[in-house]
């Protein structure tokens, strides 16, 4: 189970409560699928992580690559992480806010990147304490500049009443940045050693996307539409599991 979803027994089957509470199981009726919740929620999850294809997977789990696609087209929206709601002691607790690009093959998703790919940019919030993935806005096209991005997403509004960090790329957005270094003057000592401490707290973020990107689906995204929107949600549901249990 851990190898193939990133996930143990346990906090798979809170994977797959949250999944049958969303409606996973469908309204009835019709022609009943050949796979259980469990086997079909675990196929996603094995997607996810593996980034197989239909092809592959369909052997594995004894049944039909139209089927395979049907289930992950079904699930996959049932998967998202859910919206955190805004904590209550929203003054004292510090967030992190990075954007990081993933390959995409939709040309509608994505764009010619500094990557030297065609890539989405995917803005991500953590909790700088618990590392938890807060809110992870829709993909736009990896060109866009990450404070331009940044506003557009709706992530301000939710983080708003939380100090926020990052990096130099979000400046004139409102959020904690590091000191800039100006022609002609260096940086003072005491911002010398904010820089310092505010590149030790940010780094959180990128092992973050490190451990999500274990999921192997955020290194080449072959779905059109919508689909790397759920495949982020997804992942960073699983990532929250795999952390908090």
């Amino acid at each position: 189970m851990e190898t193939f979803t990133g996930l143990r027994m346990r906090q798979f089957e809170r994977l797959l409560k949250v999944v049958r509470e969303r409606g996973g199981n469908g309204p009835g009726g019709g022609r009943p699928w050949c796979l259980p919740l469990a086997d079909r929620v675990l196929l996603v999850a094995v997607y996810y992580r593996t980034n197989l294809t239909m092809r592959q997977l369909a052997p594995l789990f004894g049944c039909s690559p139209a089927t395979v696609c049907r289930v992950i087209q079904r699930l996959s929206p049932l998967l998202a992480l859910e919206l955190a709601t805004r904590p209550a002691d929203a003054a004292e607790r510090l967030w992190i806010v990075d954007g990081t690009l993933i390959p995409v093959r939709d040309r509608r998703v994505g764009a010619s990147s500094r990557n030297y790919r065609f890539s989405a940019n995917v803005q991500v919030i953590i909790d700088a304490d618990t590392r938890l993935v807060i809110a992870a806005a829709r993909p736009v096209p990896g060109n866009r500049a990450d404070a331009r991005v940044w506003r557009e997403s709706g992530l301000a509004q939710h983080a708003a009443g939380v100090t926020v960090l990052g990096d130099g790329a979000y400046i004139n957005t409102g959020l904690v940045v590091p000191h800039r270094k100006r022609p002609g003057r260096p940086l003072l000592p005491g911002e010398e050693t904010d820089n310092a401490e505010h590149r030790h707290v940010r780094t959180r973020v990128e092992h973050t996307f490190a451990r999500m990107k274990h999921y192997k689906i955020l290194r080449d995204c072959r779905q059109h539409g919508n689909g790397l929107h759920h495949a982020v949600q997804a992942v960073a549901h699983m990532h929250n599991l795999a952390l908090a249990a």
